[in-house]
C-alpha cells in the first residue's frame, strides 16, 4: 500500500473497529424507488426490530457497522441508505419529509413489527419525523447526537442560510465549483471528511457525493421539531455525545427534557463516536435500546390495564 494513501494515513492516526459487515440487497420501495438495505436477524423470529438511520454524508453501514452485530444478539437489525446517500433513492429534491416516508415504506415492505427507530445525527432528525408522520408504525425512538433545530446561534444561522442559498443557486449543476465548494464546507463543519476512515470506510464514504452532502445539510437547516416534541408518546432514549463540536450537548439534553419520559445516556465522546469511539458509543446505544424496549413492554401492559378497566 502507498504509505501516503488516505487509507494508510488513517491507519496511523485512527482506530477503526473491525466488525463483520452484513450482506445487503437493493430493495424496491413501491412508488418511491430503490435503496440498499441490510437485514440482520435477531436471536428469534419474533425479536423486536431496531431500524437504524444513518448520519449525513454516510451510508447505513458506514454509520452503524460497529453496532449491528452487538445489537443483533438481542434484536433484528435493519439499515438502509437514505435518499441521495450511497445506493439510496435518487429524486429531484431531497426533503426530510420524504426520507421519513421512505422509512415507513420500508417498514411496510419488510413487514417489520415491534419497531424501534434509532438515528444518529441526521438519522435522529429523520427518526423524529418518522414519529411525527407515521406514529402508528413505530414503538420507540433512540436519538443519538441529536437536536430539535439548527440555526439556534448566529454562526449556525449564517452557515445554513449561506449553504441553502449556494445549493439553490447551484441546483442541477452538481459538478459546478459552487456546489462542490459549498458541500465541502458542509463536510468540514460536520467532521465528515475521509481522512478519518480506513479503506472500506473510505469507499462507503465516497459513495455519497459532496453535492448530496450539501443538499442534505441545507435540508437539515430547515428542521424544527421543538413545537411538537412534547407530544411524542412512544418510549424514547437520547444518547448525548458530551464532547460534540457539531451539535452542542446542552441542546441534546434540552431536547431530551422536552420529550415526556425520555431517558438520557451520555458518553464522553464526540460527533464521530459511532465509529471512531465505538467502544464508548456501542454500550450506550445498547443500554438506550434495551431501556426503550423494556419501557415499550410497560406501555403495552399499562394500555392493556386501562382498556380492561374501561370495559369493566
Amino acid at each position: 500500500m502507498n504509505p501516503l494513501s488516505p487509507g494508510a494515513l488513517v491507519r496511523r492516526r485512527y482506530h477503526v473497529p473491525h466488525a463483520r459487515i452484513p450482506a445487503g440487497e437493493v430493495l424496491e420501495l413501491p412508488g418511491r424507488g430503490t435503496t440498499y438495505v441490510t437485514d440482520t436477524p435477531g436471536p428469534s423470529p419474533d425479536s423486536p426490530t431496531v431500524l437504524l438511520l444513518h448520519a449525513v454524508g454516510c451510508t447505513g453501514l458506514l454509520t452503524w457497522f460497529p453496532s449491528i452485530e452487538p445489537l443483533s444478539r438481542r434484536y433484528r437489525v435493519v439499515t438502509l441508505d437514505q435518499r441521495w446517500h450511497g445506493r439510496g433513492i435518487q429524486s429531484p429534491e431531497l426533503s426530510l419529509h420524504d426520507c421519513a416516508d421512505d422509512v415507513a415504506a420500508l417498514i411496510d415492505a419488510l413487514e417489520l413489527r415491534d419497531v424501534i427507530v434509532a438515528g444518529f445525527s441526521m438519522g435522529s432528525i429523520i427518526a423524529q419525523r418518522v414519529w411525527r408522520q407515521h406514529p402508528d408504525r413505530i414503538d420507540g425512538l433512540v436519538l443519538c447526537a441529536t437536536t430539535d433545530r439548527f440555526r439556534s446561534t448566529i454562526p449556525e444561522r449564517l452557515f445554513h442560510q449561506g449553504l441553502e442559498i449556494a445549493m439553490a443557486g447551484a441546483r442541477g449543476v452538481s459538478r459546478s465549483r459552487t456546489a462542490v465548494r459549498a458541500s465541502r464546507q458542509a463536510g468540514r463543519a460536520l467532521e465528515l471528511f475521509p481522512e478519518d476512515m480506513h479503506d472500506w470506510v473510505l469507499g462507503e464514504f465516497r459513495s455519497t457525493s459532496p453535492w448530496a452532502v450539501g443538499q442534505a445539510v441545507a435540508a437539515l437547516g430547515r428542521h424544527h421539531s421543538r413545537p411538537w416534541l412534547g407530544r411524542i408518546d412512544v418510549p424514547t432514549a437520547v444518547v448525548v455525545t458530551m464532547r460534540d463540536k457539531v451539535l452542542p450537548p446542552d441542546n441534546q439534553i434540552a431536547l431530551a427534557r422536552r420529550i415526556p419520559g425520555a431517558t438520557v445516556h451520555d458518553i464522553d465522546a464526540g460527533h464521530a463516536s459511532c465509529v471512531l469511539e465505538s467502544e464508548r458509543f456501542v454500550p450506550a446505544l445498547l443500554e438506550a435500546v434495551d431501556t426503550v424496549n423494556a419501557r415499550r413492554g410497560d406501555v403495552r401492559r399499562l394500555s392493556g390495564r386501562r382498556r380492561a378497566s374501561g370495559s369493566a
